[in-house]
């Protein structure tokens, strides 16, 4: 039993400590689904969420957008210690670059 149209975020890793494939849904981070394949965890999972769903539908709970759905504007504040600003304020300096761009770059590297 799977939801129509899901627009849900998936992902299949492996545990080490459970020695089983764990399936994932990022806008239901609290559900989790083991299975000996990833093709089992992955469709563990999506029929996890689709329960969830309806029994928040059901009960008039709301129920978390797709990230998919959501638009982003590239826009975020991070607060960090004063001497890490210092710090990463300099080294745009050496380089030549803004420190939104030396950021940017720092993050696209993750």
């Amino acid at each position: 039993m799977t939801l129509k149209n899901d627009k849900y975020t998936y992902r299949v890793t492996w545990s080490e400590e459970d020695k089983e494939y764990v399936g994932l849904c990022a806008e239901f981070p609290s559900l989790s689904w083991l299975a000996t394949t990833p093709e089992t965890a992955l469709k563990g999972i999506r029929n996890v969420v689709a329960t969830v769903v309806r029994d928040m539908q059901a009960n008039g709970e709301r129920i978390p957008e797709p990230i998919a759905h959501k638009h982003y504007s590239g826009k975020f504040v991070v607060r960090v210690p004063p001497e890490v600003h210092r710090r990463l304020v300099l080294e745009a300096a050496e380089v030549g670059v803004s420190l939104n761009r030396l950021a940017s770059a720092k993050l696209s590297q993750s």
